[in-house]
Parts: structure tokens; sequence; C-alpha cells
């Protein structure tokens, strides 16, 4: 059977990887789910059937450790950890469509159908294998790959503790595929970013491929091998096989296959990328399906400039993080303040700027200057504009050309840059309600104080209906001080022909983005 098929136009499948429950979450698995997610509502506000799928990987040797050294069974501890992370995916308000776990039934299904189809093609053999292998990465190492630990000793590139393993494996004839993946990456430029990814990945491949070992005999939780219990699944091949057990694969006449798959993005770890780049496609394309469109590594996490490890002390616990600061604002800080794609510091410091600067002084304060203006000055009703004049063109023109300036930046996963275009319409708004200053055209204009304030409300609606992908709930909090009803926020709605209504009545003006003070979250600071 093959699956070469192509999903319809309008449909967006987006996968976070699926995370080891080795350990409880943290800040880094906060990151990567939250840029899909803004990712995921963005495709659907602008009118794409979306998929977003996350989800935990639950077997390997590490996970059969671990739940060792907690005095538990493998089942009752990944049980347990799953759980945390589906509660990660509500604290940070996750629009995901489906949760999977590779202990699940459909799951095992799918692995096991891939296997099969690998047979087929006549890449799977039977062998034995003595090498290094990292139980933490749950990865083998060719020797040229090892690098010098702390002590001098030889550890994997990663700095995982490495073991000698010998025992008998079933093999995937990787070495095959190297050239059909250089020439699908030449063909297919895009595949992986950024592009630097891509031009570590191509040299890799470019350096000579080796068969890969693809079942293990020493530890029995995992998939067991068709036809064959004494091995279990290679964990990576496991694990990758998900994002085709949630289209229903290996059913070929499967709805959600024929609409989702191949995947449009992979949004994966820069440690995991070769797993993603190199084996995930040469296995789809050996068992005769499409790979996925895009893998897009990002980059990693440091706090105060160190790399976040327990023995520091310094792991950012993200359900403590949103109680102290706000999802949206920390939403906002984790999309804003990195290049999706680069290496991250973590401060506090830097996300209270974030918040007080870019949230409450700019943005928050705009909007509560303008709604108290027009409930105080034209008694809580829209006014109605009269004659637009060059200023007001040029800001209603800003705001009705960013949609596709931003959907430009989220086709690449670029967040923060879209983030910094809406941020150049706040800064516009802000600037032209200082230079029009409507609180002092109350008595010697009223019709061109209604006319700008007017022409701010419709910028904010703008603003209000981009940000929701990114801060879903001050963006609904900003839509219903515009008093624009449920139906009409999708982004349709931003053109020329839909603006607001004059007249309509708006509620009496909140705060949405209160200043952050250490210990106490004020919300008097927004002003007039």
């Amino acid at each position: 059977m093959r699956y070469n098929i192509m999903p319809a136009i309008d449909s967006y499948f987006i996968t976070t990887p699926i995370y080891y429950v080795n350990d409880v979450p943290h800040l880094g698995h906060a990151y990567t789910t939250i840029v899909c997610d803004s990712l995921a509502r963005f495709m659907r506000l602008d009118g794409k059937e979306v998929m977003f799928l996350t989800g935990t990987d639950e077997h390997g040797q590490k996970v059969e450790k671990s739940a060792r050294s907690a005095g538990e069974t493998p089942s009752d501890f990944t049980d347990r950890v799953s759980q945390r992370f589906r509660d990660l995916t509500a604290k940070l308000g996750i629009s995901n469509d489906d949760f999977i776990r590779t202990t699940e039934q459909r799951h095992i299904k799918a692995c096991q159908a891939i296997w099969t189809a690998l047979v087929k093609s006549g890449d799977i053999y039977l062998g034995s294998y003595a090498g290094w292998y990292s139980v933490r990465d749950e990865a083998f190492f060719a020797e040229g790959e090892l690098i010098n630990g702390e002590f001098g000793e030889r550890v994997a590139p990663s700095g995982a503790s490495i073991e000698w393993v010998e025992e008998p494996s079933y093999f995937f004839r990787l070495s095959r595929w190297q050239q059909p993946l250089l020439d699908f990456y030449e063909k297919h430029p895009h595949f992986i970013l950024p592009e630097t990814r891509r031009n570590e990945v191509v040299s890799f491949v470019k350096g000579g491929l080796q068969d890969l070992s693809v079942s293990r005999t020493s530890f029995r939780w995992g998939v067991p091998v068709p036809c064959d219990n004494n091995h279990i699944m290679y964990v990576w091949l496991d694990a990758l096989t998900n994002y085709l057990t949630a289209t229903g694969y290996p059913e070929p006449l499967s709805v959600s296959f024929q609409r989702f798959w191949p995947a449009t993005v992979h949004v994966v770890g820069k440690d995991i990328l070769r797993f993603h780049a190199v084996y995930w496609p040469a296995f789809l394309m050996s068992a005769g399906i499409t790979p996925p469109e895009r893998v897009f590594a990002h980059g990693w996490w440091t706090v105060e400039g160190q790399k976040m490890s327990k023995s520091l002390h310094n792991v950012v616990e993200p359900f403590d993080l949103v109680d102290k600061f706000g999802l949206d604002q920390v939403r906002y800080f984790l999309l804003r303040e990195v290049p999706f794609g680069s290496d991250g510091n973590f401060s506090e410091t830097a996300l209270i700027h974030r918040i007080n600067s870019d949230l409450a002084n700019d943005l928050g304060n705009l909007a509560q200057r303008v709604f108290s203006m027009i409930h105080r000055n034209c008694e809580a009703a829209l006014p109605a504009p009269s004659t637009y004049i060059d200023s007001d063109n040029a800001l209603l023109g800003h705001a009705h050309k960013l949609l596709p300036q931003i959907r430009d930046s989220m086709e690449q996963q670029a967040s923060h840059e879209a983030l910094e275009k809406l941020w150049a319409l706040v800064r516009a708004a802000n600037a032209y309600v200082d230079h029009q200053a409507p609180w002092s055209l109350k008595k010697t204009n009223p019709a061109r104080m209604n006319t700008v304030l007017y022409v701010l409300a419709e910028s904010l609606r703008h603003i209000a209906i981009l940000i929701q992908p990114f801060m879903p709930t001050a963006a609904g909090k900003l839509l219903d001080q515009l008093a624009v009803p449920l139906e009409a926020r999708a982004f349709d709605s931003l053109g020329k022909n839909n603006s607001l209504t004059a007249g309509r009545i708006m509620p009496k003006p909140e705060g949405i983005f209160p200043r952050f003070v250490e210990g106490n979250v004020s919300g008097d600071s927004q002003t007039l």
C-alpha cells in the first residue's frame, strides 16, 4: 500500500514533539507547546482546518529505569507523569485537538504496521549490534561522534553517559537512503528550518549514513516487534510514528489521514533534529509514505545565562511561572523575547520588563485611554467618524495591511516577528493619539474628536483580532470592550468593508494588562 497523498489545500497539521516522561515538564516544554498553539490558533482564525497534536513518549529503557527508581511499575509511572503534561496543556490554555500516548493501543497498532511496511520494502534485516548507546538520549553513537566529558571520559555529544551494548538487533538500511535524502533536501529546500540547521543535517548525511539498529532485547518496556516478541522496537521508530497514529494510520481511507497527511510542520528542539530530519523521512519513504512538509528546530532556553539544571536549582517550573505572572503575560514573553529557532535566556527581570513596557504601557494604556475617552465623552457609544485626513488614513492603512504581513511571518513559524509587526501598529496608534490629542478636541472640534476616537477604536479592533493566537484571554477582553460579537472575530472580518459600526454601546472600560510589581500585581497604573 502506498500512502503518497497530498492534504487538502486548507488543512494545517502541526505537532509538538511528544514529551519524554522520565521527568516532569519544564519551561522548554511550555515554550514549544505555546509556539505550536499560537500557530494552530492563527491558522484556524485564518480559515484553515487545523489538526494540532501533542502528547507523551512513554517507552524505552530510560523510562523503565526512572520507574524503577521511583518504586513504581512503568505503567503506573507513565500514567502519573503523562497526566502532568496533560495538566500543563490546560494550565497554558493550549488548544490541541489530540493528546497521544505511545502506550495506547492505536499507537502500538500503527508502530507494528510501519514496521511491517519497512520489512516489505526490504529495509529491515536481522543482525547484531555492538557499540555505544546513551540511555538518556535513547540514541546510538559511532566512536567518532563521542566527545570528552568533564573528567576525560568518553560521552555522547549531549554530554550524556554512554554504555557499550552488544545484543541481537534488527537493522534498518539507512545507508540505502543517503542519496534519496539528499535529493529530497535539494528538492524541498525549506523542509528543514532554520537554514543553519538545514546545513547541519545536509552535512551530516553527506558524511555517510550507517544502517540503524531499530530493536533492543535487553529490556521489555516498548512495542514488541511483529513476529518476534524477543525484540522491542527502537524507541525513536516508536515515538516518531505517533504523528501518523493520530491521523488514523494504518487505515488508508481514514478521513484524518486523507485530510492532514503529510504533516505541515513538526516543531522540535534542536537536540532531536536528526531523528526528525534524517531517520523519519527515511522511514516514511521506505514505507511508501510522503514525508512531512517541514521540520522546524528551535533553540534552548538558559536561565540567567546558565543551562537549566536540577543540580543548579534553576529549572523554571511553568505552573509556578503562570501563577506568578499571568498566562497571557508568560505566553507573550516566550513568543516575543527570542527569534524562534535561536537560543534564548530567561530572566524574571526581562519578563517583568516585557509585561510593564510592552503590555501595560504600550497596549494596555492605549486601550484604557481610548475606551475611557469614548465612555466619558461619547456617552459610551462608539462615535461616528467624519472626514478622514492623511494621518487617519495612514493609521487605518497600516492596520489593513497587517494581516498579510503577519501571515507571511507565521507561515515561516516566526511568531516573534509577527508580534514585532503587531507592536509596530501599537506604537503607531500611541503616536497618533498623542499627536491628535483627542482630549483637547472635546470643546474645540468635537467632530474631529469623534473621528480620532473611531480611528483608534478601529485600529484596536485589528490589534485585538490579530493578537488572539498569542494572548487569547487578553484579546477576548479587548474585543468584549469593543463590543465585537464572537462571530466577527476571525481574520476574514478584517476587510475594509467590515469596520466597527458607529453608535455601538461599549461596556465600562476595564484594565487589560496591569503593571507587575514584585509581590503584587497592580491594576492602577494604566493612565488616561
